[in-house]
């Protein structure tokens, strides 16, 4: 596992969300295993992760079909997020809540797996959500910005004006996810 290359910007994918980036790890393996680098500060910095990283979490999802999201965060507490999956398999959803931008309200999904080694950078002004596709989904999120609760912010996963097509019959949703309400005509997004 010496010797391996390093993260290259041919690892970034940009989506037609501005900002939104599939990341493709490369998996170096010999025969006591593997190495799969989930950060490295200068290809993330060229692909939009500017900031510190200053928060690491690690969640579990039992259910198959439950649907976590869509959080995010206020300015000053705005974040960078990227979401890895570390083991099973989920959609993961970013959806555009920036004020003013051409693809405002817009989302776009994608499948990461403990297989398929992408994981996917949200930038600031977007919401992330995700549906567990297996059993026991666990993902480990990489963040610009603690968790600050006077700065969070929901939109509701199942919102018409979103239109996100979840792949599996929802299963599960918390009464924090499930509650907020629709968004309104006049919802002109976050302001950075």
């Amino acid at each position: 596992m010496t010797g391996e290359p390093p993260f290259s910007p041919s690892h970034f994918r940009s989506c037609a969300i501005s900002g939104v980036t599939v990341v493709q790890r490369t998996r170096f393996e010999d025969s006591r295993g593997f190495l799969s680098r989930l950060y490295a500060a200068d290809g993330f910095r060229a692909a939009g992760f500017e900031k510190p990283l200053v928060q690491i979490n690690h969640t579990l999802t039992r259910r198959a079909g439950t649907v976590r999201g869509m959080h995010f965060q206020r300015p000053p507490q705005a974040e960078t997020k990227v979401v890895t999956c570390i083991r099973g398999e989920i959609f993961d959803v970013a959806v555009d809540l920036r004020c003013g931008s051409p693809t405002f309200l817009q989302w776009h999904g994608v499948v990461l797996s403990e297989h398929n080694l992408q994981s996917l950078l949200i930038p600031e002004g977007c919401a992330h959500g995700f549906q567990a596709l297996s059993e026991n989904c666990e993902l480990i999120y990489l963040h610009t910005a603690p968790y600050e609760p006077s700065s969070e912010g929901v939109v509701n996963a199942l919102d018409p004006r979103l239109g996100i097509k979840w792949p599996l019959e929802i299963a599960e949703r918390s009464d924090r996810d499930s509650g907020p309400p629709m968004l309104t005509a006049d919802f002109e997004g976050i302001m950075l």
